[in-house]
């Protein structure tokens, strides 16, 4: 059984990201866009429209052009003529407090894999038949080499100082709103997070004193538009089960003093409205800066800002 009253710690861990993400033309969506995150609040935004970003740089529109005709080579290996395609590009960093890092580079075409980096061997992995030929270009160009160089150290650099400019805000500690809901008496036990700052946060299910693991969905970490993040994770239980035993939801957050345990039979008059908008709202917030990075992406880190490879 569980100590409620015991202390638990989160080891700090800070990211810098870019999600680049080029698209074809007429769809009434910019062609290209950049979203910069750090720790997961975005912090700049650029597009192939307004051509700049805040503060302005000149290596995002060298970028817009070449990272463009990527969807058009992508387009020919996969015999596409026509339709909506996207290309994605994620390279990035993470340092942990303890010293801990952990770096990738990776391209992914129309939500699959393409092509990524592996840094042990300094080769580049296909996905996919069609990603060969780039493989091969990469591979002869000696590309692998000099993108580890980037990753081991002028990617951290840069993370470290742009934590450093954003210490103030990135070190806060919000502590998470939760609630339990239901859509009726025979669906699934919602219990939901919300508002917590740093993102990393610790939801799981007991019964009757003890740890359940059956049945349980975690949902994905989602940004809220206040720079917060929400969290929930789905109980499947039939209603007669919720009447014979003792359900509880534990929520652990480094916001918090001791953990969070509500019961499920304290919460029998349950409302999904408040809690659907907030989810739509930050599902909406990662469609509009991501243009689809929900259905592939890595976990946190930085995008280089230099040129980007071509296909």
């Amino acid at each position: 059984m569980r100590l409620f009253n015991q202390v638990f710690i989160f080891t700090a861990s800070h990211s810098l990201q870019y999600f680049y993400t080029a698209v074809t033309p007429g769809i009434h969506f910019p062609e290209f866009t950049v979203v910069g995150l750090l720790d997961g609040e975005q912090f700049v935004y650029y597009d192939s429209d307004i051509r700049k970003k805040i503060p302005k740089t000149e290596w995002m529109k060298k970028v817009d052009e070449s990272f463009k005709a990527n969807v058009a080579t992508a387009m020919k290996r996969f015999n596409q003529t026509y339709g909506v395609h996207i290309v994605q590009f994620i390279v990035g960093c993470e340092l942990d407090d303890d010293g801990t890092r952990r770096r990738y580079m990776q391209h992914g075409y129309d939500g699959e894999d393409y092509i990524s980096l592996d840094l042990k061997t300094l080769t580049w992995t296909a996905a996919n038949a069609k990603a060969v030929t780039t493989k091969q270009k990469w591979d002869g160009l000696g590309e692998a080499a000099r993108q580890r160089a980037y990753l081991e150290n002028e990617c951290i650099d840069w993370l470290q100082k742009y934590v450093e400019y954003g210490r103030s805000t990135l070190e806060r500690k919000v502590p998470p709103e939760v609630s339990l809901f239901q859509k009726d008496s025979s669906s699934p036990v919602v219990c939901h997070a919300t508002g917590f700052f740093p993102k990393a946060v610790m939801i799981a299910w007991q019964k009757n004193g003890e740890d359940l693991h059956e049945d349980v969905e975690l949902r994905e970490t989602l940004p809220n538009q206040d720079g917060t993040f929400q969290k929930r994770s789905v109980l499947a239980v039939s209603p007669e089960e919720l009447k014979k035993n003792k359900y509880t939801c534990v929520v652990q957050h480094s916001g918090l003093e001791r953990e969070m345990v509500l019961q499920v039979s304290d919460y029998r008059v349950l409302s999904v409205g408040l809690i659907g908008g907030a989810v739509f709202a930050g599902l909406l917030l990662v469609v509009i800066a991501c243009v689809g990075v929900l259905s592939w992406r890595r976990k946190s880190g930085e995008c280089r800002e230099t040129d980007t490879l071509s296909y």
